[in-house]
């Protein structure tokens, strides 16, 4: 079993939890017998439990509530489920794995739950069966796409030329809509009125006003546009419109108020992350570390918070779920203070516009670029990725190379074409440009890997441009069936 223990996906585990195939009665390791009434509805949308409203029979006593299934017991701190509201109605923690034999997991209130490990109730060829079977089942969105059984009827250069201009368009796009922003930042600043007030469905008012570039010299309009991005980007796609949440509640104009001195960053992190909701159960700390940590930031938050009358968000809105550690909004936020401290304070702007004008070497540039958003760990977050946890292993960097590879390509470099394109430098614009179309980045992502097997196009993954055609090719096309609109489709169905 451990063998195939290591492998086993928890994707399998749910189909052995909704089927139970188990080859004994399940018990407590206690010894009392669980018997399952309902296995519940299984969440495959939403963060939180796997399954929802289950019903189970532990001894004499029956349970109504939600079922978490982990590869191993640890994962239950790992993922954060202990300090997660989400994870509250939990009446069992089922683990495929449990070297130290523990029965119980904690909730966020202290709850105690008990943790049962399965392996020894299933056998082998049942485990390698279901394990088979979802393997079989398991094909993504973007493996079907259609044309990929006729690909070698178009030229490979027919292709390129296509994604090049699909990657283009998907630059353009991210160009308006920070413009958006932009022109929104500088009307509510017109008004003098809080974000909140402004909603997304802005005003006729707003939809008619014409902007030209002296309407956009405000130096904290730029950093607060920047700032709301580069969260954003932290964020994943799990976090993101939280991150932008904290960002504009935890906004420039606020952020300005506080005290320059050697533990900026510390009051940073303090700002964040009891706006972010964070620290609404703090006091409950018992690792040493945690609670030195919580009294300094106390202490910082007690002398900056007369100077802030915004909300405070939930704790609940952060996602946890199915994230790695090192994806957890903690670590981003740590990351985001850090870079926040040389935007705000270190001209973070101009020394990147100097050296977009200054380095001729295109190569060298986007090195320059990417090495500001590498952020290197630090402090209390180094050996922690949730409060009052401390981490297996250091944790070496708060924002890693493929993350500040994703930062430069889908924010700085529209950013400053933007930017350049308001203040009429054309140069300069079209130098972003030339940046955008020779950039490699170091990752990619699913439907990058599928759109390039299904294109034949697999040498092509890591140019920037190539890799943001794909994705825009697969959502406007593929994934729409709006196979003979698309330059490829043309030729290869007709």
């Amino acid at each position: 079993m451990d063998e195939k223990n290591s492998i086993v996906h928890e994707s399998t585990l749910y189909e052995i939890w909704k089927n139970q195939y188990y080859n004994n009665s399940l018990k407590t390791n206690s010894g009392e017998d669980i018997e399952v009434l309902d296995v519940g509805i299984h969440n495959e949308e939403f963060a939180g439990p796997d399954f929802k409203n289950a019903r189970i029979r532990i001894g004499n006593l029956t349970y109504i509530g939600d079922i978490e299934i982990d590869r191993d017991y640890s994962d239950w701190k790992a993922h954060g489920h202990n300090i997660d509201n989400k994870y509250s109605k939990v009446i069992l923690h089922v683990s495929l794995l449990n070297k130290n034999k523990y029965g119980y997991v904690y909730t966020k209130d202290g709850r105690k739950v008990p943790s049962i490990c399965i392996s020894e109730f299933i056998e082998k060829n049942i485990l390698d069966e279901v394990h088979k079977e979802f393997d079989n089942k398991k094909t993504g969105t973007t493996s079907n796409i259609k044309c990929g059984y006729y690909i070698n009827s178009i030229s490979n250069d027919a292709k390129e030329k296509y994604l090049y201009q699909q990657g283009i368009s998907r630059f353009e796009k991210k160009c308006k809509k920070i413009f958006t922003r932009l022109k929104e930042l500088q009307f509510i600043n017109e008004l003098h009125i809080k974000e909140p007030v402004i909603t997304y469905e802005l005003t006729s008012q707003f939809q008619e006003r014409k902007f030209k570039h002296s309407d956009f010299v405000s130096k904290e309009i730029w950093q607060q546009l920047l700032y709301e991005l580069i969260f954003e980007a932290l964020g994943y796609s799990k976090n993101k419109n939280q991150m932008v949440n904290l960002a504009q509640a935890a906004n420039v104009k606020f952020l300005a108020k506080i005290d320059l001195d050697g533990v900026l960053v510390e009051k940073y992190e303090a700002a964040l992350l009891n706006i972010g909701g964070f620290f609404q159960d703090a006091n409950i700390a018992a690792e040493e570390h945690t609670k030195n940590y919580l009294e300094k930031i106390s202490l910082h938050w007690n002398s900056i918070r007369s100077f802030y009358d915004g909300k405070i968000l939930s704790e609940t809105n952060w996602h946890f779920f199915r994230l790695r550690p090192q994806n957890f909004p903690t670590i981003r936020i740590a990351g985001g203070a850090r870079i926040l401290k040389e935007l705000l304070n270190n001209n973070l702007i101009g020394i990147m516009s100097k050296k977009i004008t200054e380095i001729h070497n295109l190569t060298v540039l986007i090195n320059s670029l990417r090495s500001l958003f590498v952020i290197k760990s630090d402090g209390y977050w180094k050996n922690h990725y949730v409060f009052d946890q401390t981490a297996s292993g250091e944790i070496k960097y708060f924002v890693g190379a493929s993350r500040a590879d994703e930062i430069v390509v889908n924010v700085i470099l529209p950013f400053y074409s933007v930017y350049f394109e308001i203040f009429g430098n054309a140069m300069l614009s079209k130098k972003i440009t030339s940046l955008y179309s020779i950039y490699e980045q170091r990752s990619e992502n699913q439907i990058i890997i599928d759109v390039a097997e299904a294109l034949n196009l697999t040498d092509q993954v890591k140019r920037t441009v190539m890799a943001q055609g794909m994705i825009e090719l697969f959502r406007n096309y593929c994934s729409k069936n709006r196979c003979l609109e698309c330059e490829i489709g043309k030729v290869v169905f007709n």
